[in-house]
């Protein structure tokens, strides 16, 4: 295959690289996404999946072709997805085929009847070896750099094994985690180094979410209005930099306290996309209750998960996220959002009120 590779102007810098942690990471992907990835115009070797900067990987598959030279072998993984060459170097103990009869035979004397060291080792290395040698259709698991040679993309093995998996375990925690890991981590693109003129903005909003995060925790709030937590983002105003320049005319602005109360408006935005608060009634009087100290909502939920996984419907399967959520704002508030419902869900499973039978349905104990 043709290398792909990025435009300069998109890539990131090569010095911010190790601030994305996937770089430091053997990632977990699929081989179409391994063999698709294009490769850094500033460090050949170094490939790219939505920015993430990414040179080592790790891979389980079945083995569908193979050869084996003196110092190493050649495996063609294929994970069902796609296939990609693996190459796996021998070690010393490929090169030091020794026979155990011959090499215990010298201490047979000295070890009859008992424990025979040399006959042990010997059983150690044909089992080691055993599991580095696979045959067509043996499920094998890799973890190494991703090279480029004579056009085509492949695994240089750090490490290799051969898996058993009868009952396909292995296989199902695969597929079960590294949907998870695309989602979280790799779908979501890096932003490395946000532009200068909304990094001072970004920095402040940041700061505010956190400030009232804390706020919240510490002091185990479940509801509050906005001026009770107004005050914290003061200082946060006053310690911006001033940029106008002497030689310029003044210009008006927003006030201080128009700043406060914008960047106050904007962090409690933020809190409700992540479902840390909630309005059950949107009215005038803003009230925001917090959904990790409302009873009142962690009730509903168990409740209606409860009596619901009772019925023919779901009981095999439990309910869906999406019932879950219809009927939670039929008992509770209209205005719960799904991210308020999954960090519910989720403490609930923590504390073994509820189990997630499968991705997104739950049922009760």
């Amino acid at each position: 295959m043709q290398p792909a590779t990025m435009d300069p102007a998109e890539e990131p810098p090569s010095m911010l690289w190790g601030l994305d942690p996937i770089f430091c990471a053997f990632a977990r992907m699929y081989v179409r996404d391994i063999l698709q990835m294009t490769e850094s115009i500033q460090v050949p070797g170094i490939y790219f999946y939505n920015l993430h900067p990414i040179y080592k990987v790790d891979v389980l598959g079945t083995v569908v072709y193979k050869r084996e030279r003196e110092d190493f072998f050649c495996y063609g993984v294929d994970d069902g997805t796609g296939v990609i060459n693996c190459l796996c170097w021998k070690n010393d103990l490929f090169k030091e085929e020794a026979d155990p009869t011959k090499s215990g035979g010298k201490h047979s004397d000295g070890a009859q009847g008992g424990f025979n060291p040399v006959a042990e080792l010997a059983l150690l290395r044909q089992a080691q070896q055993s599991r580095c040698r696979l045959e067509i259709g043996e499920l094998l698991r890799v973890r190494g750099p991703v090279k480029t040679s004579r056009q085509q993309r492949e695994i240089m093995a750090s490490t290799f094994y051969k898996v058993n998996d009868p009952v396909m375990a292995v296989q199902i925690a695969l597929m079960m985690e590294v949907p998870q890991l695309y989602r979280q981590c790799y779908d979501k693109p890096l932003q490395l180094q946000p532009n200068a003129t909304g990094d001072s903005a970004l920095s402040s909003l940041s700061k505010a979410t956190n400030i009232i995060k804390e706020f919240l925790k510490q002091k185990s709030v479940t509801r509050f209005r906005p001026y009770d937590v107004q005050d914290l983002l003061q200082p946060l105003i006053s310690s911006q930099p001033q940029t106008a320049s002497a030689d310029l005319e003044p210009v008006a602005g927003p006030s201080a306290c128009q700043q406060l109360r914008q960047l106050l408006k904007e962090a409690l935005q933020i809190l409700q996309d992540e479902g840390v608060v909630y309005r059950k009634v949107k009215s005038q009087d803003e009230v925001y209750q917090v959904t990790a100290h409302n009873t009142d909502l962690l009730i509903a939920v168990k409740d209606v998960i409860r009596e619901d996984s009772q019925r023919e419907k779901y009981a095999e399967k439990g309910c869906h996220i999406l019932h879950i959520l219809s009927a939670v704002r039929q008992r509770h508030s209209l205005n719960v959002s799904k991210a308020t419902l999954e960090l519910v869900l989720k403490s609930l499973e923590c504390n073994s009120d509820i189990v997630s039978t499968s991705d997104d349905h739950y049922t009760a104990f």
